[in-house]
């Protein structure tokens, strides 16, 4: 019987034997020793893991949070522009009534043009800019526009609603029409009669969030119409200026008097924040602006998009700059 030569050792005790005399050897069947991990050895190499793990989760959230910061300000952009458009749209089309007049008294005939700051009947949001001690105010102002379409009049009007809570800051609009054989000043009248009665469902709702509204009213020069723009200080000159607020003016014109341009202010806060603030409670533990709800909003300036246009009037009738 022959042992194999892997297993056994053949012993050649004299060069001068022959290979008849070779005896194999008792084998060694004992396995040879084998290397292993120590335990520190492991623990480095899970730690090593962990951190890998750790660094790849935290590569993950934040494209995860810049893809939703991506498609959240996509929303924005895209809701806000639409309400962009369809503001200067009717800006644009504004027309003078060219209707009697009874100069320099607040009730007056048809309403061209009226823009009014909304914050007697509720209290500004204040925000605090990042990086500073400066803060914001946002403010919100309600307009009527006065236009003509062929043988119509045609009344557009923009207000916030600054009493709903669910939705917080819905933007509406008001449109009417009537025969041009009927007085407009019919459509200003309904404007703010809705308003009054807070008819919401009788306008269109345009955009949530929005938190800043203002219209600013411009002569064929450029300048701002205030309450100390000369020519509209004394009558016959048919514009009204009421008391500014927070440096917004509350103005109505008519006759055959509109602004050459308008500049038109809109702010809209994010998604997110928005839904976040509707869950907190508002006149807890005080009434605005010391509500959690408005102690929140005031901290998210971040998150609102202001955005700003200058509109022309194409239909302004210089003589009344004359």
């Amino acid at each position: 019987m022959m042992l194999p030569l892997t297993s056994c050792k053949l012993q050649v005790g004299c060069p001068k034997l022959s290979a008849a005399k070779l005896q194999p050897a008792t084998c060694n069947l004992q396995p040879a020793p084998r290397a292993a991990f120590s335990l520190v050895e492991v623990l480095v190499v899970v730690s090593l893991l962990a951190l890998i793990v750790l660094a790849l989760m935290d590569v993950f959230s934040s494209t995860q949070r810049a893809f939703r910061a991506s498609v959240t300000q996509s929303d924005v952009l895209e809701g806000s522009r639409a309400a962009m458009e369809l503001i200067t749209s009717d800006l644009r089309g504004m027309t003078p009534s060219y209707g009697t007049n009874q100069p320099g008294v607040v009730n007056f005939g048809a309403v061209n043009f009226f823009t009014y700051a909304n914050g007697y009947a509720y209290a500004p949001l204040e925000q605090s800019l990042p990086g500073g001690s400066i803060r914001r105010t946002n403010l919100l102002n309600y307009f009527f526009v006065l236009g003509r379409e062929n043988t119509q009049w045609v009344g557009n009007g923009y207000i916030v609603d600054t009493t709903s809570t669910s939705p917080l800051y819905p933007l509406y609009r008001f449109h009417r029409t009537q025969n041009i054989s009927q007085p407009p000043r019919q459509l200003f009248d309904l404007f703010l009669f809705e308003i009054q009665q807070a008819q919401w469902t009788n306008m269109s709702h345009v955009l949530d969030g929005v938190v800043h509204l203002v219209v600013r009213p411009f002569d064929p020069n450029g300048i701002w119409l205030t309450n100390g723009y000369s020519k509209f200080m004394t009558p016959p000159r048919n514009a009204y200026f009421d008391v500014p607020f927070q440096g917004e003016m509350n103005c109505y014109f008519y006759g055959n008097a509109i602004p050459a341009a308008v500049e038109l202010q809109l702010g809209v806060i994010e998604d997110r924040a928005l839904a976040r603030a509707e869950s907190l409670p508002n006149n807890v533990p005080a009434a605005p602006p010391n509500d959690r709800r408005s102690l929140y909003l005031a901290g998210q300036s971040g998150a609102v998009h202001i955005f700003r246009q200058q509109v022309n009037i194409q239909n302004v009738d210089r003589s009344a700059y004359q």
